[in-house]
């Protein structure tokens, strides 16, 4: 959703929530990427200013953020979305970004965190992102490589690397978000997507609509289509009970109608239940 600095949007949010008998008490947002301007022409198109000269696709500063809503207390929160592209060992940034750009173009189109959720049962990180969409570029295939390792980045984050500070020491987690990338459809490079899934410390429970179907993205047949690009990869130190991918018509949605529900977004809502 969209980011303001007073969070009146996601409070709105929590209390339509709450309206309908779904308490978060707890929130939490940073600013993004998307639509932070760089001041630098990314696409070469002569200007500055427009949407994909940001460090994240976007029209206004904030466009299309993340959010967190916790029934839980949220305690410290690492937050990676300064973090410049160059930054990560390995990159693929040179040889695809405008050389004034190199030094200060942000890895993360959208934003990366890893947050603490205070649980009953005890502590639980949240590493959460939304990466590009490998789409929208040119021959020299900047986004998909950015996408790649934009997802990477978790897969060194587990391997013990940080860019500032301690190395991730939970136990209990779950890497997850908008990675905007299938595991076999569309385009994109699948390294980065492949790396986390079958990582030693992760699994993925590859939920399900009611039919069986794994997408959770509703894209019209003559663009993307129905892919899968939204995960909750949680670590082999958490028991998966259930999963699923709830779209507007399997379930009743809160009282919300079907088609209130299609209208807010073409990702579909992914849900994992633990027990620790």
């Amino acid at each position: 959703m969209d980011h303001d600095a007073g969070l009146a949007a996601l409070t709105a949010l929590r209390e339509a929530l709450r309206d309908r008998g779904a308490d978060y008490a707890h929130l939490f947002a940073a600013a993004p990427n998307s639509g932070r301007p760089t001041g630098i022409d990314l696409d070469g198109d002569g200007r500055t200013w427009r949407a994909r000269d940001a460090h994240g696709y976007g029209l206004f500063s904030g466009d299309g953020g993340m959010a967190l809503l916790s029934r839980f207390p949220i305690g410290g929160v690492r937050d990676f979305t300064g973090l410049p592209w160059v930054a990560l060992p390995g990159n693929a940034a040179e040889g695809v970004t405008p050389a004034a750009a190199l030094p200060i173009l942000r890895l993360h189109s959208v934003g990366a965190w890893d947050v603490e959720v205070l649980t009953p049962a005890g502590t639980l990180n949240l590493l959460a992102s939304h990466a590009s969409a490998p789409v929208f570029d040119g021959p020299e295939d900047r986004n998909g490589l950015r996408n790649a390792d934009e997802l990477l980045f978790w897969v060194q984050y587990l391997g013990g690397w940080t860019p500032e500070g301690s190395s991730l020491s939970a136990e209990r987690f779950v890497v997850m978000g908008t990675f905007n990338i299938d595991p076999e459809r569309g385009e994109g490079r699948r390294e980065g997507l492949a790396a986390l899934r079958t990582h030693a410390r992760l699994q993925d429970p590859e939920p399900r609509r009611p039919d069986g179907g794994m997408v959770t993205a509703d894209w019209p047949e003559d663009g993307p289509g129905q892919l899968r690009v939204d995960y909750l990869l949680p670590s082999r130190t958490l028991a998966v009970t259930d999963s699923g991918i709830l779209w507007p018509g399997d379930a009743p949605l809160l009282g919300i109608s079907a088609g209130t529900a299609s209208a807010a977004s073409d990702h579909r809502l992914v849900w994992i239940d633990l027990a620790f």
